[in-house]
Order: C-alpha cells, then structure tokens, then sequence
C-alpha cells in the first residue's frame, strides 16, 4: 500500500467532513480563525502556510469548503498544516481512516 497516497486520502476525507459540518457549526471556521492567528504571533507554523490560511479563511463558506475539498497541489499543501485540527473527534476520525483504508485496501 502507498502509504503517501494513504495519507493524502485520510487527510482529504477528513477535511470533506468537516467542510460538511462548515454551514452548520460556524464555530470551526472562528476557531481556525483564531488558531491561525495564533500560528502568525508565535511563528510556530510557516509564515507562508499561515498567511495562506489567513486568506482562505477570510473567504466565504463556499470559498472555504472549495479548498478543503480540492485536489490540487496547493490545496494538498495546505491541508498538510491545517488549521482545523480538532474539528473532528476521536471516534470520527477513526471511522474515517479505518474507511480510507478499506477503501484502498
């Protein structure tokens, strides 16, 4: 099994379940919000990926999900530092990476 491929299917399905959740719980987007503003005060994460997700998340909703959900380079770069960690609980990232890996098999 590729194990890159692996990882780049778990962090795609992840971030279509939170995209999913967006309209509903406006707070995920606040508190990627928040933690990118953090990333920028502290310097603890590449100035380019946080400026990048600054940007992003001053979109609209759509504009949001729209990166999360897309398969392109820069996309995939930025979902390898994402801001929305902790949007998804313990139990549903686990149905999604054991899913995943069914599903590649």
């Amino acid at each position: 099994m590729d194990l890159h491929r692996l990882g780049e299917e778990r962090s795609i399905a992840m971030h279509r379940a939170i995209a999913e959740r967006l309209v509903r719980e406006p707070e995920i987007v606040d508190a990627a919000r928040a933690r990118v503003e953090r990333w920028l005060r502290s310097g603890s994460v590449n100035v380019e990926y946080a400026v990048a997700w600054q940007t992003v998340l001053r979109g609209s909703t759509e504009a949001i999900v729209s990166v999360l959900t897309d398969r392109g380079e820069r996309a995939c770069a930025l979902r390898q530092v994402s801001p929305f960690a902790g949007a998804l609980d313990a139990r549903e990232r686990w149905r999604i990476r054991r899913r995943v890996r069914e599903q590649l098999g």
